[in-house]
């Protein structure tokens, strides 16, 4: 479906249906852009639901969404359909995994994501900030932001993650993440008929030399690592080599190890780099704000690049990466499995129906946000009205709020500071098209033009 970009005041967003979809035209949609399959109504209305072969409910009001991911949370699991597109990537890690076997894992984790260890980090981001500079300096011609900044972050996370370890070949392990992601992570149309788990799903039955290029790299990298010894400064290999549960004292054995690794690869990445591309993306539609960005990034950096010390300084930096987030989501579109009856917005909700959190609509709803669709980083502003803590959802909410939240968001600010410091930005005749498979990505790429200041 096209996206809207007919007004010239709102930048690029999809054009939300105004019907409802049969089994198979809810399949096709899936398949090209999830984000079809969210009703106009939606951005309007505190719920919705249907039947497409399984009951569903598409969740946009905010106490509802606090008792899903916080409240109640062991009564909404995630959705048979989430499992089976990661799963096979990467088994029961923090991502999929429930209950006591997420909880153990979460405990392990968490230590590598303290603020300390984040911010231990930063001069890799910083590193990857001044490489990106680089190669945009040395650039003729507009630039396909989107593929730089994947370059970018995917330099960030396999450095934290294995220290640049020769023996880690992060051309093959990107690759390979997404080549699975094109051949095995689109919605099949037995998952909307909510067809059970144990009848297979054809796009994903090819998937299986992909997975296991994957797992190779990161099982030989885990075993070289353990024959050569934690490195003087610990990078987030050893980090969750020395986690444990504070109650069992249970580690990762070398399976779990792996499935972790992968996950923060794929999605330590593939996030900051959406978040970079979109914002710049923004930044170059809207001129006036780029500008006074830039101003920000300069008094604060000169000719340097960004690093953890100058983030107090870079607070409208930090909104724009806020607003980005809001109007880009990464994970864009979520879903759960009802475990036990329940009500939500007085409707009610029986075992098994699917509960779907669309947050590209909660983020574009007209009850919670003045003209949504508009680009407005002082929406972020400290002096800005209050909101509803789940009213904006990123990086979800809850118990099960995403572990490297802080680290994407200094990441983010980190590179975009440091470009925006050196370069101008600005569009091209190629739109960038909002589309979602497993993330929202810029379909076409995000073309811009880049000169120095």
């Amino acid at each position: 479906m096209p996206t809207d970009d007919s007004a010239s005041h709102y930048p690029a967003r999809v054009r939300l249906n105004t019907r409802m979809m049969g089994v198979i035209a809810s399949a096709v949609a899936a398949r090209r852009n999830v984000l079809e399959l969210i009703p106009e109504l939606a951005t309007r209305q505190p719920m919705v639901s249907g039947r497409t072969g399984a009951r569903w409910h598409m969740v946009m009001d905010p106490g509802a969404l606090r008792r899903i991911l916080k409240d109640q949370v062991e009564d909404y699991p995630k959705s048979l359909v989430t499992r089976l597109i990661l799963e096979p990537a990467i088994g029961q890690s923090l991502f999929v995994a429930e209950g006591a076997h997420w909880r153990w894992q979460r405990l392990a984790a968490a230590p590598a994501f303290a603020q300390r260890n984040v911010e231990a980090l930063a001069p890799v981001m910083t590193a990857a900030a001044e490489a990106s500079s680089r190669r945009l300096a040395a650039a003729t011609g507009p630039v396909d932001i989107f593929e730089e900044t994947v370059a970018a972050t995917f330099e960030v996370i396999s450095d934290v993650t294995f220290s640049g370890d020769e023996g880690f070949d992060r051309d093959a392990v990107h690759h390979a993440i997404d080549d699975y992601i094109a051949g095995a992570a689109r919605v099949s149309v037995l998952d909307i008929m909510g067809l059970p788990g144990w009848i297979p799903r054809p796009g994903r039955l090819f998937a299986g030399g992909d997975l296991r290029r994957m797992k190779r790299f990161a099982d030989e990298a885990i075993l070289a690592r353990a024959r050569a010894g934690p490195r003087p400064v610990p990078d987030l290999l050893d980090l969750l080599r020395a986690g444990e549960d504070p109650e069992t004292h249970r580690r990762m054995n070398g399976a779990e190890l792996r499935d972790n690794l992968l996950t923060f690869i794929v999605a330590g990445h593939e996030t900051t780099a959406l978040t970079l591309a979109w914002a710049l993306y923004l930044l170059a539609f809207d001129p006036q704000v780029q500008d006074r960005a830039a101003t920000e990034a300069r008094a604060a950096l000169g000719d340097d690049a960004a690093g953890v010390a100058d983030l107090p300084r870079l607070t409208y930096i930090r909104q724009i990466v806020e607003e980005t987030l809001r109007l880009y989501p990464p994970a864009a579109f979520l879903s759960r499995t009802a475990r036990s009856p329940d009500t939500l917005c007085g409707r009610e909700v029986r075992p098994r129906d699917t509960i779907v959190l669309p947050i590209y609509a909660l983020h574009r709803h007209h009850l919670l946000w003045e003209d949504p669709d508009r680009f407005d980083p002082d929406r972020f502003a400290p002096e800005a009205p209050p909101r509803d803590r789940f009213a904006f959802l990123p990086f979800g909410a809850g118990p099960r709020i995403c572990i490297g939240a802080s680290f994407a968001l200094q990441e983010a600010v980190i590179i975009l500071a440091t470009l925006l410091a050196r370069f101008r930005f600005a569009l091209t005749d190629r739109a960038p098209q909002p589309r979602m498979i497993l993330t929202l990505r810029p379909h076409g790429g995000v073309w811009l033009g880049v000169t120095a200041r």
